[in-house]
């Protein structure tokens, strides 16, 4: 943890500007400045015509129950987000060009950008493929010249474009980087809240979902400002007692907690949602290599982190969203494909399969880094390497 004194915190949340989107925009240039949607398992790359330009797939020709994972500023403003059904985003932009998500190549991305801005500061808090905190409390440089030498240093790492947020934590940090999208910079003090922060639906505090939104709008709160001059007794008959004192700190922008510099993974997990439900008998080879494929990459990420793991479980949903999970403890660390993939199916031998899957996953918990693990002295079966 670090720069715990917070009379004089600077944290700088970074989030890069539609990230999977622009990074499809560094492949296929001649998309810029059109509205482009990634998302939807099996969706065709584009193909090269004899006249050597490229043709896409266009919202409209898409069937199917996939998903938008992403989309460009220009499909964002006819109303097509992220988790939205492709279909339905197809009703709304059915011009806009639909590409594959290529995750591999955005967690590349995400790498340089990383190690791009670590070698400025390495206080970092990492808090996805496309986000980060950075406390810049300690830092000699003046902050505004400070946050464009890091927007500097992600160009040139990766070609792509970033907005930053610093302010005094991590919660006004957070709200601060969408302020001002793409390619913004906001610094915020705590005497712009009432200008800046109290204007913005009480949404924009990350935290509060659409069921505490809801709620608070029946109140009659929908800024937050309003929730900043709500009293407490009103917030703690509808949230309870400590959700109702979270509120009123957030709404004046009041926030304690650290970046926190390395959090060691706790599990990794793989998993695929299903275009159409699979039948267990019917569509068995199918989900063979489905299931091989998610024991593959989760041994890949295993390795390429340097981990090992002892509880290897799998999650199912059926096509009536019940999900259920099943796991078991092998008595070796393991990051050997073929021995997550036997207790894996071992798992898969506990669950019933009356109805159609809509999605499978395989994950491994009760990890150890294996460079510690090689300090003890700790007996290692050949599999692991």
């Amino acid at each position: 943890m670090h720069g715990m004194n917070t009379k004089n915190r600077r944290i700088a949340h970074l989030d890069m500007d539609a990230f999977y989107a622009s990074v499809e925009l560094l492949r296929y240039p001649e998309l810029r400045g059109l509205p482009v949607v990634i998302g939807g398992r099996s969706v065709h790359q584009p193909v090269i015509q004899p006249d050597g330009k490229r043709s896409y797939v266009r919202l409209r020709d898409y069937t199917g129950r996939g998903v938008v994972t992403t989309s460009t500023y220009e499909a964002r403003a006819y109303g097509v987000f992220s988790a939205m059904g492709i279909m339905r985003a197809a009703q709304l932009a059915p011009d806009a060009i639909l590409l594959p998500a290529d995750f591999d190549t955005y967690r590349h991305y995400s790498r340089l950008f990383k190690d791009a801005i670590a070698r400025i500061t390495p206080h970092i808090e990492d808090r996805g493929i496309d986000e980060i905190y950075i406390d810049l409390s300690e830092h000699p440089d003046e902050t505004a010249s400070l946050a464009s030498s890091i927007k500097q240093a992600v160009r040139d790492a990766t070609g792509l474009s970033c907005s930053i947020g610093i302010a005094p934590n991590k919660l006004l940090a957070k709200i601060s980087s969408d302020l001002e999208k793409p390619d913004g910079l906001t610094i915020l003090t705590h005497t712009d809240i009432p200008n800046r922060i109290w204007p913005l639906s009480v949404r924009k505090i990350n935290g509060i979902g659409p069921k505490a939104e809801e709620k608070l709008v029946r109140l009659g709160i929908q800024k937050i400002g309003e929730l900043a001059k709500a009293e407490l007794s009103l917030l703690q008959a509808h949230f309870g007692r400590s959700n109702a004192i979270w509120l009123h700190d957030s709404a004046h922008g009041r926030d304690s907690r650290p970046v926190v510099i390395s959090s060691e993974s706790k599990s990794i997990s793989r998993e695929a949602t299903f275009e159409r439900d699979l039948h267990v008998q019917e569509d068995r080879e199918i989900l063979s290599d489905i299931f091989t494929e998610l024991c593959t990459r989760v041994a890949e990420d295993l390795q390429r982190k340097g981990y090992v793991g002892r509880t290897i479980g799998i999650k199912l949903r059926y096509e009536n969203f019940q999900t259920i999970t099943r796991d078991l403890t092998v008595r070796n660390p393991t990051a050997d494909a073929s021995t997550i993939r036997k207790a894996a199916r071992d798992c898969l031998r506990r669950v019933p399969f009356e109805q159609k899957l809509r999605l499978l996953g395989v994950r491994i918990s009760g990890l150890s880094k294996i460079s510690a693990l090689l300090k003890e002295n700790y007996y290692f079966q050949e599999e692991l390497f």
